[in-house]
C-alpha cells in the first residue's frame, strides 16, 4: 500500500523539505509539486494522490479556496494543512471543509511524522474495513478533529509511564529490528489488548512506524519498526 501526496507550497525551499519529509515516513510517496493553486488544479486533473499537503498563503488564490472547491466538485482526497496561519478563522475554516489535521509553521519533524503516521493508521482502517467498531469510529474521530492528547510528553489518559517503560524495554531486547503484538505480548506479561493500544500509540507519537504484511490466509498483521528518531522521542515520555 503506498499512499501518494501532492505537495501544494509556492515556497521551492519549503516544498523541499516537506518532499524529504514525506520520503521520510514509510508507507508515503511523493506525486507531485504545485507552487500555486492553479497550478494543483491543473495537476489534479489529471494526477491521482490520496493526500494534499496543502499550504493556506498561496499567491493570487488561498490554499483554502482550493481545498472550499474540491469540496464543492465532491471530491474526497484528503488535505493536511501546513501553513504559518494560526489565527482561528483560518483554522476553523480548514477543519470545517475536512482537513484531517493541521500543522502550523515551523513544526519539528516528529509532528509531521506523527501526523503522517495517523494519517496513514487511518487509511488503511478505512481502506480494509467495511465496518467499524465504536472504538476504530471513536479513534477516526479523534484523529480527524484533532482532540487527541498532546504528544509532547504527557501520555493520554489510560496509558500508564511504567506499562509504556516495559514495552519499550521489550522492544529494545527483540532480536529483530521488524515485530509484531504477539512477539511482544509473548515476551512482556501485558495483555495483548494493551499491548496493541501503546504500539497505536507509539505509532502516532513517531516512536514507531507500522506497516501490513498479508499471511498465507490473507489476514492482516501490522508490523513495527523503530523510527530513526524513535528513541529521542520516547525519551520525552519515560
Amino acid at each position: 500500500m503506498t499512499i501518494k501526496v501532492l505537495i501544494v507550497e509556492d515556497d521551492p525551499m519549503v516544498a523541499k523539505f516537506n518532499r524529504h519529509y514525506v520520503e521520510q515516513v514509510q508507507g508515503f510517496e511523493f506525486a507531485g509539486w504545485a507552487a500555486s493553486v492553479d497550478e494543483a488544479r491543473k495537476l489534479l486533473a489529471g494526477l491521482k494522490v490520496d493526500l494534499i499537503l496543502l499550504d493556506i498563503y498561496m499567491p493570487r488564490t488561498s490554499g483554502l479556496q482550493l481545498l472550499s472547491s474540491l469540496r464543492e466538485q465532491g471530491s474526497m482526497v484528503d488535505i493536511i494543512v501546513i501553513s504559518a496561519a494560526s489565527d482561528n478563522a483560518s483554522i476553523r475554516k480548514a477543519l470545517q471543509l475536512g482537513a484531517v489535521d493541521y500543522l502550523i509553521k515551523p513544526f519539528e519533524f516528529a509532528r509531521f511524522q506523527a501526523a503522517l503516521s495517523a494519517y496513514r493508521e487511518d487509511y488503511t482502517l478505512m481502506k480494509h474495513r467495511e465496518h467499524l467498531s465504536q472504538e476504530q469510529l471513536d479513534k477516526l474521530l479523534r484523529h480527524s478533529t484533532g482532540t487527541e492528547e498532546d504528544k509532547s510528553g504527557t501520555l493520554p489518559k489510560g496509558l500508564t509511564e511504567g506499562t509504556l517503560e516495559s514495552i519499550w524495554s521489550t522492544i529494545q531486547k527483540l532480536e529483530s529490528p521488524v515485530f509484531s503484538t504477539e512477539e511482544i505480548t509473548a515476551e512482556a506479561p501485558i495483555s495483548r489488548i494493551s499491548v496493541r493500544k501503546y504500539l497505536a500509540f507509539l505509532t502516532e507519537a513517531g516512536v514507531l512506524e507500522m506497516e501490513i504484511s498479508y499471511g498465507a490466509v490473507g489476514r492482516p498483521v501490522y508490523m513495527y519498526t523503530v523510527t530513526a528518531s524513535g528513541h529521542e522521542i520516547i525519551a520525552t515520555y519515560i
